[in-house]
């Protein structure tokens, strides 16, 4: 690329940027909302993805991208690179706060807490926790209002113990990591560089033992807050559930407790759900697993119904079958055994719904009809670090399970081998999008 095309491409940034802001301002204006501040402790009006509008989730994600993208373009490669590799010290940091509660500790106390006391309470040096929140602080998350006084801000709140969020920064910053560490020595080890088994995954070699026989409540917990991150609350608005006659019956195969297919019934209550997982997982029944998230007068239309979704059938003949970040987990030889047990359940009316991540090429010309839409240039198609979540989960999932997220033609592909056709892809405002098919 010439000097002048690089200062075409700063200009064209900086130009998207400012144009982009606007947006975003005009946004709160028209919702007679306040612009967040960093300092703020309370929630925005846009923190979760059902609350936020798609051309705000668009600004955001194009200055996600364009930021980092002119920022990357003008500084020293070596600058950027090296901090790149300092990947590993902020969510070593997260997770020391998380496990602290230092976020609880610091919860109404405006004016902060002396790193002595929280020192004392946590059971830490507080010359170590202190440059533990230094680190933090300087990443926007916490804030020192004064020298070693620390705070609560707007990132640090979503690390309370109460967020589901810290569920999930605790598996990704503890566990998950470990197992990202171990995942170049995995890929040169000849007996595991080919593998799609969890046995043969990065995680493995960590911990001595696999994903599903490592994990207990953290991982029910961090699902909660992944659900949140993943557009659950939006999944009402994804899809013309309204359109569906009363009693029509959706099976959520792979369910968990129902996080996100009771949100459906919240508001289609004339709908009746069928919750399958293991029988560990729904044995508790909706009173339990789902809590208040259920309500009393919708209890009767959940059915709880145990389900190995390799071996057994779904509830056969429902009207829509449901797959949440089901197939994420697998390779593609047991996805096919999953979608084949679907097939065989469905009827001819039946439409079967994907809800996962799906990546894009980084490429202008992907050649795929139907796909997201693609960046304004000069960002990337992908939208660059906008959507960089994705990719990160993308390898997340290949380091702790062997599996992987997939792109649009994949899971086309993947519908055909079990005999259903792809309809159409629906955007929502977060990383992930929902694929409907239907019985061929």
């Amino acid at each position: 690329m010439s000097s002048e095309s690089g200062l075409t491409e700063i200009v064209a940034l900086a130009d998207l940027i400012s144009r982009t802001v606007k947006d975003v301002v005009a946004e709160y204006t028209a919702a007679g909302v306040s612009m967040p501040s960093l300092s703020s402790t309370a929630p925005g009006p846009f923190d979760m993805p059902e609350t936020t509008s798609p051309k705000l989730a668009r600004a955001v994600r194009i200055l996600d991208a364009a930021c980092a993208q002119l920022s990357f373009s003008i500084g020293s490669p070596g600058h950027v690179v090296i901090n790149k590799s300092y990947g590993c010290q902020e969510p070593a940091c997260m997770l020391v706060a998380t496990d602290a509660k230092i976020a609880d500790l610091l919860l109404d106390k405006p004016a902060g807490v002396h790193i002595d006391e929280l020192g004392l309470k946590t059971g830490i040096d507080p010359g170590k926790l202190g440059r533990v929140l230094r680190l933090l602080a300087t990443n926007h998350c916490f804030t020192e209002v004064q020298p070693n006084v620390y705070a609560n801000n707007r990132l640090s709140m979503k690390l309370l113990s109460s967020d589901p969020i810290a569920g999930v920064v605790g598996c990704m910053a503890d566990e998950l990591s470990k197992g990202c560490n171990a995942l170049n020595e995995t890929l040169k080890d000849p007996e595991t560089t080919s593998s799609m088994l969890p046995i043969g995954s990065a995680f493995k070699r960590a911990h001595g033992c696999t994903i599903f026989e490592f994990y207990g409540l953290r991982f029910n917990d961090a699902m909660v807050g992944w659900g949140t991150m993943t557009s659950k609350g939006i999944l009402p608005k994804m899809y013309s559930w309204g359109a569906l006659p009363a009693d029509m019956t959706v099976c959520d195969v792979g369910g968990n407790n129902g996080h996100a297919t009771v949100e459906v019934l919240k508001a289609f209550p004339q709908l009746k759900l069928i919750i399958q997982d293991l029988p560990k997982v729904v044995e508790a029944g909706p009173e339990v697993r789902c809590g208040s998230t259920v309500i009393t007068a919708l209890k009767q239309r959940v059915e709880y119904v145990p389900l190995d979704f390799f071996g057994e059938l779904p509830v056969k003949a429902c009207d829509v079958y449901y797959l949440r970040h089901v197939l994420h987990d697998w390779a593609a030889d047991e996805c096919k055994k999953i979608l084949d047990n679907v097939r065989k359940a469905v009827k001819p009316s039946s439409r079967i719904l994907i809800h996962e991540i799906v990546l894009q090429h980084i490429s202008r010309e992907s050649g795929v009809e139907g796909e997201f839409e693609k960046a304004p240039e000069p960002l990337l198609p992908n939208f660059g670090v906008g959507r960089v979540q994705a990719y990160n989960q993308d390898i997340n999932m290949m380091s702790s399970v062997n599996s992987q997220e997939r792109t649009l033609p994949q899971f086309i592909s993947m519908g055909v081998l079990s005999g259903f056709d792809f309809v159409k892809l629906l955007e929502g405002p977060g990383d992930v999008a929902l694929m409907e098919f239907v019985p061929r």
